[in-house]
């Protein structure tokens, strides 16, 4: 590394305050443009701290390290190929649950990261507690109270970044997730025949590289088949993937999904301190039947049957009152207005046209409210939840 220019990325969920914070650190010195090939704003300044040139670059904001959105393959790219010395996740700290599913993808790629808990004042004024200390100690990295929009904690914040891009070796890696004992067997079954065929220069780490075959990551699954001329790193994983299906009764990625939120709630429990975690709580045992794997699915079949039944039950009456103002408008006009051109612009044009469209406007009124209704007491999120694994399928 180049001790006189420091390459720090700003990475972090969108409206997380990354931008602010981006912007703070760099005022005018920045450059605004494209990633190579993509239409993904790329953002870069400038800045000196005790005499030493570092590069500020802020990534695209993302909710994880799947590679899914073309945010997502930018983000994952740039940190894997071009290895910023130091990473810089911003955390929203009024949604800390949401925000360390990212954060505990960044501790497995091995890279320096430190944590910036902005809008620390809207935490304040919930009257909700961080343990900042408790937080670094659990994870192994340094974790800085910010509030973005008006600098405070800034010049700490890129104090603790230089410091640890100063810093020879990296993260304890002992902090990062563990899985249950079955994935960790199959990580370590991976990693032993990985050991042959990556580089000890390589950007993908043993470990990073053995999950992502296991989440059946497509780059990751290429990049290992281009080194791997005799495919049997790809029989291993598959015979991995197969056997954790047939033990665990899920697929390795949805398994290992619940894992990440698993270690995550530990650390939210450890570090949390809320008024209102009562009312967390009965949300959480709400979860616990709604997106349940048995019950779930009848519910969410339940809930959209309802919804159909009233759109068209309740509709009905409406329906046929509009039906019927539309009917005698029709007759009225075509008793009061001669036969001719005029006649059929205002009957069989304007009044059977819109009148067609009126009648269905109940159905869908009700439709709107059933759907506004799911959304506003957080169903919409569980059903979208419990649907992801038919829908990524497709």
């Amino acid at each position: 590394m180049n001790h006189n220019i420091i390459t720090i990325a700003l990475a972090g969920n969108p409206n997380s305050g990354k931008t602010s914070i981006f912007n703070v650190i760099t005022g005018s010195r920045q450059k605004v443009g494209n990633w190579a090939g993509v239409t993904v704003e790329k953002k870069e300044g400038y800045v000196e701290k005790d005499g030493r040139k570092i590069k500020i670059v802020d990534l695209p904001g993302i909710y994880s390290l799947t590679p899914f959105s073309i945010e997502e393959v930018v983000a994952r790219n740039y940190l894997i190929e071009d290895t910023p010395d130091v990473v810089i996740d911003i955390i929203d700290s009024t949604n800390l649950e949401r925000a360390l599913y990212l954060a505990t993808q960044l501790r497995e790629l091995d890279c320096k990261v430190v944590f910036a808990l902005n809008m620390a004042d809207v935490l304040q004024s919930k009257d909700i507690y961080i343990d900042d200390a408790k937080l670094s100690e659990l994870l192994g990295l340094p974790v800085v109270f910010t509030i973005g929009n008006r600098g405070g904690g800034i010049d700490e914040l890129i104090s603790e970044a230089v410091s640890l891009a100063l810093k020879e070796g990296g993260l304890p890696g002992k902090r990062k997730v563990k899985y249950s004992a079955e994935i960790e067997r199959s990580i370590e079954r991976i990693s032993s025949e990985l050991d042959n065929i990556l580089d000890d220069d390589s950007v993908f780490s043993l470990r990073w590289t053995s999950i992502k075959l296991i989440e059946s990551d497509h780059p990751v699954m290429k990049h290992v088949s281009l080194l791997d001329e005799t495919g049997k790193i790809e029989d291993i994983t598959e015979n991995e993937r197969n056997r954790l299906r047939n033990i665990l009764g899920d697929e390795p990625e949805m398994i290992m999904t619940d894992e990440r939120y698993g270690f995550i709630e530990g650390l939210i429990r450890e570090v949390l301190h809320n008024p209102v975690l009562a009312r967390v709580d009965v949300s959480r045992k709400i979860d616990s039947v709604l997106t349940n794997r048995f019950m779930g699915l009848p519910i969410f079949c339940f809930f959209i049957w309802l919804m159909f039944q009233l759109t068209f039950s309740l509709g009905q009456f409406p329906m046929d009152w509009l039906e019927a103002f539309v009917g005698a408008l029709s007759g009225f006009m075509n008793s009061v207005i001669p036969p001719g051109i005029l006649r059929s612009l205002v009957v069989d044009g304007v009044i059977s046209g819109v009148g067609g469209v009126l009648i269905f406007l109940p159905n869908i009124l009700i439709l709107f409210f059933c759907i506004a209704l799911f959304e506003d007491t957080g169903y919409m999120a569980r059903a979208a939840f419990l649907m992801d694994r038919v829908m990524h399928t497709i």
